[in-house]
Protein backbone atom coordinates (compact mmCIF):
# COMPACT_ATOMS: atom_id res chain seq x y z
CA UNK A 1 0.00 0.00 0.00
CA UNK A 2 1.57 3.28 -1.09
CA UNK A 3 -0.47 5.63 1.11
CA UNK A 4 -1.17 8.02 -1.77
CA UNK A 5 -4.51 9.74 -1.79
CA UNK A 6 -6.24 12.59 -3.54
CA UNK A 7 -8.37 15.21 -1.89
CA UNK A 8 -11.34 16.61 -3.72
CA UNK A 9 -11.26 20.35 -2.93
CA UNK A 10 -15.07 20.48 -3.06
CA UNK A 11 -15.40 17.75 -0.43
CA UNK A 12 -12.75 19.38 1.74
CA UNK A 13 -14.61 22.69 1.54
CA UNK A 14 -17.86 20.94 2.47
CA UNK A 15 -16.15 19.39 5.48
CA UNK A 16 -14.87 22.84 6.45
CA UNK A 17 -18.39 24.22 6.14
CA UNK A 18 -19.70 21.40 8.34
CA UNK A 19 -17.14 22.31 11.02
CA UNK A 20 -18.18 25.96 10.72
CA UNK A 21 -21.85 25.06 11.09
CA UNK A 22 -21.17 22.93 14.17
CA UNK A 23 -19.08 25.74 15.66
CA UNK A 24 -21.93 28.20 15.12
CA UNK A 25 -24.47 25.77 16.60
CA UNK A 26 -22.28 25.15 19.63
CA UNK A 27 -21.64 28.87 20.17
CA UNK A 28 -25.41 29.49 20.04
CA UNK A 29 -26.03 26.68 22.51
CA UNK A 30 -23.39 28.12 24.85
CA UNK A 31 -25.05 31.53 24.66
CA UNK A 32 -28.41 29.97 25.56
CA UNK A 33 -26.76 27.95 28.34
CA UNK A 34 -25.21 31.09 29.80
CA UNK A 35 -28.58 32.83 29.72
CA UNK A 36 -30.15 30.02 31.71
CA UNK A 37 -27.35 29.40 34.18
CA UNK A 38 -26.40 32.85 35.33
CA UNK A 39 -25.83 33.66 38.98
CA UNK A 40 -29.40 34.86 39.45
CA UNK A 41 -31.01 31.82 37.81
CA UNK A 42 -28.97 29.40 39.90
CA UNK A 43 -29.75 31.33 43.09
CA UNK A 44 -33.44 31.17 42.19
CA UNK A 45 -33.15 27.41 41.75
CA UNK A 46 -31.43 26.79 45.09
CA UNK A 47 -33.01 29.58 47.07
CA UNK A 48 -31.28 31.87 49.48
CA UNK A 49 -30.96 29.55 52.45
CA UNK A 50 -27.69 29.85 54.30
CA UNK A 51 -26.96 26.15 53.80
CA UNK A 52 -27.41 26.41 50.04
CA UNK A 53 -24.94 29.26 49.47
CA UNK A 54 -21.94 26.94 49.21
CA UNK A 55 -23.75 24.61 46.80
CA UNK A 56 -25.02 27.57 44.80
CA UNK A 57 -21.53 29.05 44.51
CA UNK A 58 -20.19 25.69 43.30
CA UNK A 59 -22.89 25.46 40.62
CA UNK A 60 -22.29 29.05 39.50
CA UNK A 61 -18.56 28.32 39.15
CA UNK A 62 -19.20 25.03 37.33
CA UNK A 63 -21.62 26.66 34.89
CA UNK A 64 -19.16 29.47 34.17
CA UNK A 65 -16.30 27.02 33.59
CA UNK A 66 -18.46 24.89 31.30
CA UNK A 67 -19.44 27.94 29.26
CA UNK A 68 -15.79 28.95 28.87
CA UNK A 69 -14.72 25.44 27.87
CA UNK A 70 -17.53 24.99 25.38
CA UNK A 71 -16.91 28.47 23.98
CA UNK A 72 -13.26 27.55 23.41
CA UNK A 73 -14.35 24.33 21.71
CA UNK A 74 -16.66 26.30 19.40
CA UNK A 75 -13.81 28.65 18.49
CA UNK A 76 -11.53 25.69 17.83
CA UNK A 77 -14.12 24.01 15.59
CA UNK A 78 -14.45 27.26 13.66
CA UNK A 79 -10.66 27.49 13.25
CA UNK A 80 -10.57 23.90 11.95
CA UNK A 81 -13.33 24.74 9.49
CA UNK A 82 -11.47 27.82 8.28
CA UNK A 83 -8.28 25.82 7.86
CA UNK A 84 -10.07 23.12 5.87
CA UNK A 85 -11.70 25.70 3.59
CA UNK A 86 -8.34 27.42 3.12
CA UNK A 87 -6.73 24.11 2.28
CA UNK A 88 -9.50 23.40 -0.22
CA UNK A 89 -8.83 26.73 -1.96
CA UNK A 90 -5.10 26.03 -2.02
CA UNK A 91 -5.68 22.53 -3.38
CA UNK A 92 -7.97 23.83 -6.10
CA UNK A 93 -5.43 26.49 -7.07
CA UNK A 94 -2.66 23.88 -7.19
CA UNK A 95 -4.84 21.59 -9.32
CA UNK A 96 -5.59 24.46 -11.70
CA UNK A 97 -1.89 25.36 -11.95
CA UNK A 98 -0.99 21.74 -12.66
CA UNK A 99 -3.71 21.51 -15.31
CA UNK A 100 -2.30 24.66 -16.96
CA UNK A 101 1.15 23.04 -17.04
CA UNK A 102 -0.26 20.02 -18.84
CA UNK A 103 -1.95 22.35 -21.33
CA UNK A 104 1.37 23.97 -22.06
CA UNK A 105 0.79 27.03 -19.91
CA UNK A 106 -2.29 28.14 -21.83
CA UNK A 107 -5.14 29.27 -19.68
Amino acid sequence: MSGDFYLQPQELAELGNAFGTRAYDLASAVKNFQGGTGDEQIHDGFGFLTESEEVTAAYVELAAEMAVSLGELARHLDEVGQALRGNAKNSEAADDALADLFKGGKG
